[in-house]
């Protein structure tokens, strides 16, 4: 599979390259694609973790801001 093209706009020239990622370009992309996965799921996983806390101790998020306040 090619790597994505990547396109450099020049404006002071208006010149427009476009070109295939390098090994380089391409491992950092995948690189921040993959950190923000994470950082997705993790959110996720929280919040998930959280709405089962609250279910558990059978109480809002409004009712446990009460009590941490």
């Amino acid at each position: 599979m090619a790597n994505p093209m990547v396109t450099i706009h020049n404006t002071e020239t208006n010149e427009i390259i476009e070109r295939e990622m390098t090994a380089q370009e391409f491992a950092a992309y995948n690189a921040e694609e993959n950190a923000e996965i994470a950082r997705v799921a993790a959110i996720a996983k929280a919040t998930t973790d959280k709405t089962a806390l609250l279910a558990k101790l059978g109480i809002t998020a409004d009712e446990a801001k009460l009590l941490l306040s």
